[in-house]
């Protein structure tokens, strides 16, 4: 089972404390998987979708809320029809009107009936309705990727208006959900994924949440530790480098001028670097007849590196 479908496994068996809470769970499945269909001489609410979880907590939300019995049918769908498609009916008028009117679905306005498919702002008006709303949201056209390997949680949606209005739902628990078109949908997104973790505390996924806690917390130690494993190269061959720099230029002293023409100090540490190539230039002051730290050994060095400089530019010009 991937990461996104134990998420949702978690959300469908999640519930709100109150009736609104339910209310605002269910205004977002209907918002988003339901619709207004012709039947017989009439109409009735209709709520399609190929996951069997979705289509149970839609039965159980309008069960529970208000003691309405919905009518479901199974129907095969695809290309290749191999998928099913689970439809639930609210046939009878007065339940259809009673669950659009709590909703916000149906309104009316000045004796006019209106039919809005985006969010009622009175249902999500508490901070446990939006994290209902929101959660709702995720069942129906959410997906979380596997932390393992990158951080993108989104809600794909079929109108801008509606990606707006759950982007800023969203952004009221202090997150910044961005808003993106693609294809002919529009998705709200996340890619933090410190963020991720706050919207699966929000919407109630406290078991996916721990898990991708754990994810982050290894993933943070294995770069923090490839971090200083990689600095740690770094300033290795950086020392090599210099160190092999610095025998060729104490090599290229023996073979022109001799170290004994050096002063007494340089002609020392010069000696030393080429008896104990390996060493750093810490320990290396500690084997002096007088001995002095890294940044004297390191002074001492570059004096010599200087006097090679000159020596081979002197050379240069007698040719």
């Amino acid at each position: 089972m991937s990461f996104s479908s134990k998420v949702k496994q978690e959300l469908f068996e999640h519930f709100g404390n109150g009736r609104h809470c339910n209310i605002a769970e269910l205004s977002a499945l209907v918002n988003i998987c339901g619709d207004i269909a012709v039947f017989n001489d009439g109409f009735c609410l209709k709520i399609q979708t190929e996951n069997y979880f979705i289509a149970k907590k839609s039965f159980t939300l309008l069960k529970n809320t208000f003691n309405i019995n919905s009518g479901i049918i199974i129907k095969s769908g695809g290309k290749k029809r191999k998928s099913r498609v689970y439809v639930l009916f609210v046939k009878d008028a007065d339940q259809m009107e009673r669950v659009l009117r709590a909703t916000g679905i149906w309104l009316t306005e000045n004796g006019t009936t209106a039919i809005r498919n985006k969010m009622y702002s009175p249902v999500v008006s508490s901070v446990c309705c939006r994290r209902a709303y929101i959660r709702g949201a995720f069942i129906s056209v959410g997906s979380v990727n596997n932390p393992e390997k990158n951080y993108h949680l989104e809600f794909v949606l079929p109108s801008y208006e509606l990606a707006v209005q759950l982007r800023d739902l969203v952004n009221t628990f202090d997150l910044d959900a961005k808003v993106v078109e693609r294809k002919e949908h529009f998705v709200v997104y996340l890619k933090e994924g410190e963020q991720i973790v706050d919207l699966l505390n929000v919407m109630g996924a406290h078991r996916a949440l721990m898990d991708l806690e754990n994810v982050r917390i290894v993933k943070e130690m294995r770069n923090d530790i490839n971090r200083k494993v990689n600095c740690e190269t770094a300033n290795l061959n950086k020392v090599v480098l210099a160190a092999v720099k610095q025998l060729e230029d104490i090599t290229y002293i023996q073979q022109t001028i001799g170290l004994d023409k050096l002063p007494k100090q340089l002609e020392e540490v010069a000696r030393l670097r080429r008896e104990y190539p390996d060493m750093s230039l810490k320990e290396l002051g500690t084997y002096l007849s007088e001995p002095v730290g890294k940044s004297g050994v390191n002074h001492r060095l570059r004096k010599i590196s200087n006097l090679a400089e000159t020596l081979r530019e002197g050379k240069g010009e007698e040719k």
